[in-house]
């Protein structure tokens, strides 16, 4: 792997340089992808490797300490709960001062797939859903907890997929306020419902 081809484009996307810590933390990353191999895949529970890429992607795995483990951060909306660790993990046993390893990190998120595509799965209940609908409707269910009530969802139960698409621009916001993450979140996730309509 060429290094510099990684810290050029993070580079690019920050608009400016590193610290030092910032460097060796990111080639303890690149050490790790490098034992890593190929990506390993979780298992899926229906999930495919686009909609596993899609929600690693805008969950992050966050706050990497210099230490190589990860610490709980808070909510980026509303400076505090829910907090937060890993890959977008919440609930009662994530609080301040938390820490885990990856691996803790990586079974979490499996864990969390797993129960966020059941819900999608019980909630569609035999409604025509094609594997990139799929995909992209845990992707949002994974980050709102709201597949039982949003209205995409009813549009989509009524093959109304077009409305449904168009329903993931509204979730845009956390703590009263939009969020530019959660701005491109959603337009990728729309992006991806729509590439598994029939044309």
């Amino acid at each position: 792997m060429k290094r510099k081809i990684v810290f050029d484009a993070v580079r690019r996307m920050l608009g400016r340089g590193f610290t030092i810590l910032e460097v060796r933390i990111l080639d303890q990353v690149l050490d790790e992808a490098m034992r890593a191999g190929p990506d390993i895949r979780i298992p899926s529970h229906g999930v495919s490797l686009a909609g596993i890429r899609l929600i690693k992607a805008h969950e992050g795995c966050a706050r990497l300490r210099a230490d190589g483990r990860y610490e709980a951060y808070p909510d980026p909306g509303t400076g505090g709960a829910p907090w937060t660790i890993g890959w977008g993990a919440t609930g009662a046993d994530v609080r301040p001062g938390i820490v885990w390893t990856k691996e803790q990190c990586d079974r979490r998120l499996e864990a969390d797939i797993a129960r966020h595509a059941t819900d999608v799965e019980r909630v569609l209940d035999g409604c025509q859903t094609s594997q990139a609908q799929f995909d992209a409707l845990v992707s949002f269910h994974f980050n709102t907890g709201a597949i039982g009530k949003a209205s995409l969802t009813k549009f989509h139960c009524q093959g109304e997929f077009d409305l449904a698409a168009g329903e993931f621009g509204k979730w845009r916001y956390a703590g009263g306020r939009v969020l530019k993450g959660l701005v491109r979140r959603r337009r990728e996730e729309a992006e991806l419902y729509r590439s598994g309509v029939a044309q």
